[in-house]
């Protein structure tokens, strides 16, 4: 799927932020390598910037939407190489904070053995800032670290069959949370994964309300509320180590 007009991102899905519509979380992905450019997504030349810095996205930076959005704010350019790669030892699972934004995110857990397709976002330096920005502040809601993943310990394959040395990856210092056995969760979409936080927690009920809207309603733009939502999951023994600690 390669679109140069931008008239039909919205029909594809492709021009809803997750920060505008909370529930949409993590947003529609592209079904292949993109260059995305603005408003337009364009034919990959290549594969490998050596010029830009290569980071895995696991949630909303793989929505072009949200990257344009953030990079619209900043008044960064918004050209971005977008590589789907087939990701060895990482799993995608769910951040142990709400985020202002008004949503659970999604973070990285790891998985050895445990194979999946991730994109890798192609950043410049001043790209690079702003998400590095949208991921670690402001405190204290800001919850994610950027780590190195060495290529000796996660297998990092393009779709054009090239290997990387290594790439970054944002982890959540305040770990994922777990299914009840010990295990990281998988992230199975906004308003599911919203659903089941509710049932399962009054004290979160009280907190964010009975439905995933009003919990998305509430959360959105508070930060203070999100702070008190974020110590509750670990008051209630819902969070984990993402076992990524280690890399940052």
């Amino acid at each position: 799927m390669v679109v140069q007009d931008p008239r039909t991102l919205a029909a594809l899905g492709l021009a809803v932020a997750p920060r505008d519509h909370p529930l949409r979380y993590p947003g529609a992905w592209p079904t292949e390598s993109v260059l995305l450019a603005g408003d337009r997504l364009l034919p990959l030349t290549r594969r490998v910037y050596e010029d830009r810095v290569p980071v895995l996205a696991v949630g909303s930076n793989a929505c072009p939407a949200q990257l344009r959005h953030k990079m619209a704010e900043y008044e960064v350019s918004g050209t971005i190489p977008m590589v789907l790669a087939r990701v060895r030892g990482i799993g995608v699972g769910v951040s142990a904070h709400v985020s202002p934004m008004g949503y659970v995110s999604a973070s990285p857990f790891h998985a050895p053995g445990a194979v999946g397709a991730l994109f890798l976002t192609w950043l410049d330096a001043a790209q690079l800032a702003v998400v590095d920005a949208s991921e670690s502040v402001p405190v204290p809601t800001g919850a994610y670290d950027r780590a190195w993943l060495p290529s000796s310990d996660i297998r990092i394959e393009l779709d054009s069959g090239e290997l990387l040395p290594g790439a970054y990856i944002y982890v959540n210092r305040r770990g994922v949370l777990h299914n009840g056995s010990g295990v990281p969760r998988a992230h199975p979409g906004e308003r599911p994964l919203l659903t089941s936080l509710l049932a399962g927690s009054p004290r979160l009920r009280k907190l964010f309300g009975n439905t995933p809207e009003e919990f998305c309603a509430r959360a959105r733009f508070d930060a203070e509320l999100c702070v008190r939502g974020t110590g509750l999951l670990a008051e209630e023994g819902l969070t984990i180590a993402s076992g990524l600690e280690g890399y940052v």
